[in-house]
């Protein structure tokens, strides 16, 4: 589950593994060990992880299968139209 969450995030933020390895001051071979399910990230590495990609700790486990959105910055008309985004993608998903 890790090694999956890991690579999607990457992807998403168009980052190769060397420059996650980087910004997290590990090797691109951890990173791929990580994203292949061969080893898994210390426990102080999910947390840099999750902290760098905006995301809880929870979800880069499979704990929690939702993610989270940081919203601090924007004022209350910009979240509203974050979570009308949000509703209208998962309504078209259901078909409502």
């Amino acid at each position: 589950m890790i090694s999956e969450r890991i690579k999607l995030l990457r992807e998403q933020n168009n980052m190769t593994q060397s420059a996650l390895a980087r910004e997290l001051g590990v090797t691109r071979s951890a990173v791929n060990a990580w994203e292949m399910g061969i080893s898994v990230p210390s426990t102080s590495l999910v947390a840099d992880v999750a902290r760098f990609f905006h995301v809880s700790a929870d979800y880069l486990l499979g704990i929690q299968q939702t993610s989270s959105l940081d919203v601090s910055g924007l004022n209350d008309k910009e979240i509203m139209l974050i979570h009308n985004l949000i509703e209208y993608f998962k309504s078209s998903k259901t078909g409502t």
